[in-house]
């Protein structure tokens, strides 16, 4: 059976107003935390910190700053006219954090033993735009 409705169109979150200078610099877990506390919406700066969170060992606090950026990301696509579908292109630099945060909330999910979620976000980032899976993997 084919589908007849059009698919939706990609969502394109707006630039962030954080310079993106200030998370690349943010190597250390004090300089993410710092990004992450002056700029709370900005997913990219919790998905830098579970990043560094799995990269230390520390699944469940990655488990947390992932689903944290996971849902400030969720609330900006929606303000953004996503309706629980559609693409969200990797090749957009602003859905990147958004995108982040996902992989790294599948990531930290696998290690503490939820493989439910873990498989759900492999999925959902793999519907948002096959580009940032192989990107993240």
């Amino acid at each position: 059976m084919q589908n007849l409705l059009p698919e939706p169109a990609p969502t394109l979150l707006p630039v962030d107003r954080v310079p993106t200078d200030l998370l690349d610099a943010a190597d250390s877990e004090a300089a993410a935390k710092a990004v992450a506390a002056a700029h709370p919406a900005f997913s990219a700066a919790w998905a830098r910190l579970a990043e560094l969170a799995l990269a230390a060992g520390e699944p469940v606090t990655a488990y947390a700053y992932a689903r944290t950026g996971y849902h400030r990301g969720l609330d900006q696509l929606r303000r953004n006219g996503w309706r629980g579908a559609g693409p969200i292109p990797w090749s957009h630099e602003p859905n990147q954090g958004f995108l982040r945060a996902l992989h790294a909330l599948g990531q930290a999910a696998a290690a503490i033993g939820e493989q439910d979620e873990a498989d759900r976000c492999a999925q959902f980032l793999d519907d948002s735009d096959p580009a940032a899976a192989k990107a993240l993997a």
